[in-house]
């Protein structure tokens, strides 16, 4: 299916500019699609339909600034760590092509943007913005303190949930929050595919992850994780009254999951990527079956 065009080069910027384009994953859509889902989720349960379009760009780019700067604060985290870890090893910062300097200067003015971009919320979204700002650059530093840093960057990372509601509605309403508790089990468990590439790597120089807690485990307990999160999803649905069309989203996600498991049945280091990869289509499906039930189904 070509899961790796998620996880390939798009545009290189030429010059100097590649180096932080590369820092900033922008040659890598992945993580900016796997958080985009869950905001794009919110922003039309919140609305009931279409949202705002001004609301819809800034948190649209709000997802890409915020991942981008995300991402520099997690490799100024890791410098001690990448080098160690073959597929870290070449990025900007592990490799001595950017200085630590250089990344934190990038981090500080995508942080920025993103703010500035806030400001024309209300003030209960900027005033989450602020706790959003805390997880992100917080999140790279717990690998180091606990085997759970998979859980953070759910919490981290989907704090654009309660931020859309409260955007839209003035407001974060029980539906919110558990469409960001379905976000948190969900990041959980497509980000230990992730740290199951790494696993071996991350033993060995002292890193901690799900992938290492879960030991041989790990099958089973992505399966719970699976499981909860459809099952929280399902509640989502119930609260805002969607029907058959969001109960087909949900059905093609499950499908597509049972297949990650077929792909990680051995555990080896490519299909475990493939199936942190994957996870792109179960967030379409779900964002599909949410805008169809909401055009249609009522």
């Amino acid at each position: 299916m070509g899961y790796e065009r998620f996880d390939t080069p798009v545009v290189t910027p030429p010059g100097r500019l590649a180096l932080y384009w590369k820092l900033v994953r922008g040659d890598r859509p992945i993580g900016v699609l796997l958080l985009l889902w869950p905001t794009w989720w919110a922003l039309w349960l919140a609305a009931g339909g279409m949202p705002p379009w001004w609301t819809l760009l800034v948190f649209t780019a709000g997802v890409w600034l915020t991942r981008s700067a995300g991402c520099v604060i997690n490799d100024y985290a890791d410098r001690w760590l990448d080098p160690q870890v073959e597929r870290t090893r070449d990025r900007p910062l592990a490799s001595g092509q950017v200085s630590g300097r250089e990344a934190l200067w990038v981090f500080a003015v995508l942080m920025l943007v993103a703010f500035g971009l806030v400001l024309t919320m209300n003030r209960l979204t900027i005033v989450l913005s602020v706790v959003a700002a805390f997880l992100a650059a917080s999140y790279p530093y717990l690998k180091r303190y606990t085997y759970l840093p998979q859980v953070y960057l759910g919490l981290a990372f989907g704090f654009g949930i309660p931020m859309a509601f409260a955007a839209i509605q003035g407001t974060v309403p029980a539906l919110g929050w558990l469409l960001y508790a379905a976000n948190i089990l969900w990041a959980t468990a497509y980000d230990t595919w992730y740290a199951m590439v790494d696993r071996e790597d991350d033993l060995r120089a002292g890193s901690k992850s799900t992938a290492i807690l879960f030991g041989d485990l790990d099958l089973v307990i992505q399966g719970v994780l699976y499981a909860l999160t459809f099952a929280t999803l399902a509640l989502v649905g119930r609260q805002a009254g969607l029907g058959l069309y969001y109960g087909c989203g949900l059905g093609v996600g499950v499908l597509l999951v049972v297949y990650e498991f077929f792909l990680t049945r051995h555990r080896a280091r490519g299909p475990c990527f493939k199936a942190f990869l994957h996870n792109n289509w179960v967030g379409a499906a779900v964002f599909a079956g949410i805008v169809a039930d909401l055009m249609l189904g009522h």
